[in-house]
């Protein structure tokens, strides 16, 4: 039987919309059909280097009863708004990450699509990837034993010196933990479970940023939001997280992502990618061992979680790249920076559920 596509619409026509346009094509299950921009003209210049029909405004998009399923790529503090909107228009909406850039408009978010029943989704998506799917079934079959602790680090010098608008990068909604650090907590959720509390240290390193990238070389962008973040997790299962993020380190010798278990370490591959390399060291080896890749998808496949949240709208079955996830990854994100002011630990509302592994034959 043929497969009955999806009809999609994009909004947001920026750096990040060239990876899902290009990946979409790949999905039998996915049509874009029309792109959206508060700039017109990169709409239309979206959709001509992707043959895609339609290109026009975002209220335009948001009525055409054609689209079932929005691909919100706007900035950060749009994101809310933009996925209201589109629920409010019968339609259901993939965000980029972060799902919000705070809890009172992400709730608002989930209350509309529980009212309407419709989906929401969001990224990261990397978690589906080869590379850590095969962590997770790693995990699963026991090759660690117990898992007890697990760290977390993502440190650079921020986006000034090479993103065309970096600006937005330092304001709320930006900073290296809600840039970032979706797709690091994300993989340790689905691979460890939900957080029940966290405590955290936050502060702006550097006040001020001067742009060195075009085209707005010479530019100074003030900094609203914490530029360096340490964040201590405890997790429901009784495992101890420990994650930096930071756009105010030069250089570093620290890992990605790393699991200990009762029998053994798990080295875990970049998040923001799909593929390996993943390493073992079992207790009483004195090497790490690179472990195969086994899973699919492990080649820059950003858009898997929409093609897989579009399967779902026609199965019934739950997605795997959901807004559960995505508002308790907002809730821990939140929850370091209100603990650092605070100077206490903050016990988390929400939990969420591990998504399923991906099929080997998706």
């Amino acid at each position: 039987m043929p497969i009955e596509k999806v009809k999609l619409g994009v909004i947001g026509c920026g750096k990040i919309s060239s990876i899902y346009l290009e990946n979409c094509q790949k999905f039998a299950n996915l049509e874009v059909v029309a792109c959206a921009d508060l700039d017109l003209e990169r709409a239309k210049a979206r959709a001509t280097e992707y043959a895609i029909p339609k290109s026009y405004s975002v209220a335009e998009l948001l009525h055409d009863p054609e689209i079932e399923l929005v691909l919100n790529l706007t900035i950060p503090q749009a994101h809310a708004e933009v996925g209201i909107s589109a629920l409010k228009a019968g339609k259901a909406v993939y965000n980029e990450k972060p799902l919000a850039v705070n809890l009172a408009e992400a709730q608002e978010l989930l209350a509309l699509a529980h009212t309407t029943g419709l989906r929401v989704g969001c990224a990261p998506d990397t978690f589906l990837g080869g590379g850590l799917q095969t962590c997770r079934q790693l995990i699963d079959d026991g090759a660690i034993g117990r898992p007890v602790a697990a760290t977390a680090f993502m440190l650079n010098h921020g986006h000034e010196s090479w993103h065309p608008d970096p600006d937005f990068y330092y304001q709320a909604g930006g900073g290296p933990m809600f840039d970032m650090g979706p797709y690091y907590l994300t993989a340790l959720v689905t691979l460890l479970g939900p957080v029940r509390r966290v405590t955290g240290s936050a502060q702006i390193s550097f006040e001020e940023r001067v742009i060195t990238s075009q085209p707005h070389a010479g530019n100074k962008i003030k900094v609203n939001t914490p530029t360096h973040i340490t964040g201590i997790m405890d997790f429901a299962s009784g495992v101890t997280g420990t994650i930096i993020t930071s756009f105010d380190v030069w250089s570093h010798h620290l890992p990605r992502l790393e699991i200990y278990g009762t029998e053994g370490s798990l080295s875990l591959p970049d998040p923001n990618t799909f593929g390996g390399p993943v390493l073992l060291r079992k207790a009483g080896e004195r090497e790490w061992a690179q472990i195969p890749v086994t899973r699919p998808y492990t080649e820059n496949s950003r858009g898997l979680g929409l093609a897989d949240m579009a399967q779902a709208m026609r199965s019934g079955e739950p997605h795997r790249a959901n807004a559960e996830i995505a508002y308790h990854v907002l809730e821990i994100m939140e929850a370091f920076q209100t603990a650092s002011l605070k100077s206490t630990h903050r016990e988390l509302n929400s939990r969420c559920a591990r998504p399923k592994p991906l099929p080997e034959s998706q």
